[in-house]
């Protein structure tokens, strides 16, 4: 069984995350260790919440790491808390990603046109230097404009999405993704392009309803259809079908949750998914 570390948040209570990660990449076959930034009584949307930084654990738990040769098949990376844990996480990379070690990035810091509040101007330079180490990177329109420099537009062409594809290539990364890319109403989708300039697009329906946390639900299910074997259209395209069915499970109950998508009820369906794109190859 392959075996990878996500490196991010926890937040207690809310769909996001760690939260998110851990069940999911176990669910779809692979071991998932944690290396958490901070830990969250509540995610962020909630009216309050505490937080604990955990950025002076960081290091001391690596080193126990590497003093018990514990190696990984992949490391997957989502919300870091401040330009100084970008620094570290880099370095992570740096020691822990060997010959043949996945890294994904999500560089979890903006959406609709701005940074999140705890983010000041210089973040983005600093998550870019950890994008710069990775396979793969998934950022939405917002956060590939701040990485590379480009306006953010809400009206753009495939011209825009190919150029900031190239911008994020520049980077360093192996490959781009770019999430929330839509050419036309009532469809929304990805994108990606590779060093050796394979393209590849997938679009599902536009769903009316937003919940919280949804974006980890999809960075989660494609690292996970990656360490299974699938390729990355196969895995991206799996993950955009799992956050429908996500999104779909919570609109349709009676107990929808605000804060966050209705994720476990949706993946006995996520395994049989995988199980199907599995037995094709």
């Amino acid at each position: 069984m392959k075996r990878i570390v996500t490196i991010q948040d926890i937040s207690c209570i809310g769909c996001c995350s760690i939260t998110v990660a851990l069940p999911i990449i176990s669910a779809m076959g692979v071991e998932c260790g944690i290396l958490p930034t901070a830990v969250l009584s509540n995610h962020t949307m909630f009216s309050e919440f505490t937080c604990a930084d955990l950025s002076d654990q960081i290091e001391p738990i690596s080193d126990m790491w590497k003093k018990e040769n514990i190696t990984f098949d992949g490391i997957y990376t989502g919300y870091l808390a401040s330009k100084e844990q970008c620094g570290q996480i880099a370095r992570f990379i740096d020691r822990f990603a060997g010959e043949g070690t996945l890294t994904v990035v999500d560089p979890a810091m903006a959406d609709n046109g701005k940074l999140y509040p705890a983010f000041v101007s210089d973040f983005p330079a600093a998550m870019a230097d950890v994008c710069r180490r990775a396979d793969v990177i998934l950022p939405n329109i917002t956060e590939a404009a701040l990485l590379t420099g480009m306006p953010y537009q809400t009206v753009y062409g495939r011209q825009y999405i190919r150029e900031m594809l190239e911008r994020l290539l520049e980077l360093g990364c192996g490959t781009a993704v770019l999430t929330g890319v839509s050419f036309e109403p009532g469809r929304l989708g990805v994108a990606y392009l590779d060093r050796n300039g394979k393209e590849f697009s997938y679009f599902t329906k536009r769903c009316p309803q937003s919940y919280h946390g949804t974006g980890d639900i999809y960075a989660s299910t494609v690292t996970g259809g990656l360490m299974r074997g699938l390729d990355l259209g196969e895995a991206l395209s799996l993950a955009a079908d799992h956050v429908v069915a996500c999104i779909d499970a919570t609109a349709a109950s009676e107990e929808a949750r605000w804060y966050g998508a209705e994720f476990e009820t949706v993946m006995p369906e996520l395994c049989q998914m995988l199980r199907e794109r599995l037995s094709h190859k």
